[in-house]
């Protein structure tokens, strides 16, 4: 009668693992950007005369010309900002404590040496989503070797199943908050779009206006068109550099965990054969 065990459910990272309550970010960056605006940008002290009816002196003023879609897009920006932090810290949290190419390379010359207790060892010591992943494996090839009645394909299978299983279990640390950035990629610009077109119909109506009177209007119609053009820009480009950069480092876990739970499959194929 085939002898079967209960695999050992894998472990979750230690440590920061991510914010899942993404909407607060939001909201305190929002929190911080429009009283920034009104009260530092807007402050009367950065025009001409002290008011701020009047053109500006200073950049700070200038930004303030912006238009009400400066806060929002500042609150995007804090918003990048915000987050790119977080997932910073989880991926160096998901990553562990040692270099991950140092880790794939050790814990695949204890498994060609047969040495499971060193690759169990340097996972309690790596720590992180790699290191979870490849002791769940572990666990499994262990279990498998206790286990009777089961085709060697089968057992492969099993420790392939434990494997993917605290893959799947680690995957949504590694890519929470992604998809936010992702989208500020685009919101950005559509937001920096939006105050340029409110900018350039200011402009055209003082143009129509006519009269020189009006040229303040129009100066300051334009102005606030560029300036949501560079800060949409800005805010876009820096959201594509987190995204792109945080996507580089989950493909490059991603790859480390598909290598050593490769390494452990072909391990077990290697060195057990067939029950009688």
């Amino acid at each position: 009668m085939a002898t079967t065990q209960k695999t050992a459910s894998p472990k979750k990272s230690q440590g920061f693992t991510g914010v899942r309550g993404a909407f607060w970010i939001i909201i305190v960056c929002a929190a911080i950007a429009f009283p920034l605006f009104f009260i530092w940008f807007g402050n009367d002290m950065h025009f001409q005369d002290g008011d701020s009816a009047n053109s500006p002196i200073d950049v700070w003023g200038t930004i303030f010309k912006g238009g009400i879609i400066v806060p929002v897009i500042h609150s995007l920006l804090l918003t990048v900002i915000a987050m790119s932090i977080e997932r910073w810290l989880a991926m160096k949290t998901a990553f562990g404590k040692g270099a991950l190419p140092k880790f794939v390379s050790n814990i695949k010359a204890a498994l060609n040496a047969n040495d499971f207790a060193k690759a169990q060892q340097l996972c309690d010591a790596q720590k992180g989503s790699v290191a979870n992943v490849v002791g769940a494996s572990l666990r499994a090839y262990r279990e498998m070797e206790n286990t009777t009645g089961l085709k060697k394909s089968q057992k492969i299978a099993k420790i392939q199943q434990a494997h993917e299983e605290a893959t799947q279990l680690e995957m949504p640390t590694l890519t929470m908050n992604l998809p936010i950035i992702a989208t500020i990629v685009t919101l950005g610009t559509l937001t920096g779009l939006l105050g340029t077109v409110i900018g350039m119909i200011r402009s055209f109506s003082a143009l129509s206006a006519g009269g020189g009177a009006d040229s303040a209007a129009l100066s300051e119609g334009i102005s606030e068109a560029l300036i949501n053009t560079a800060f949409g820009i800005g805010t876009s480009w820096c959201a594509v550099v987190s995204y792109n950069y945080f996507t580089n480092k989950v493909d490059k876990l991603t790859f480390a965990l598909d290598e050593v739970g490769y390494s452990i499959a072909q391990t077990y194929e290697a060195n057990h054969t067939e029950e009688a």
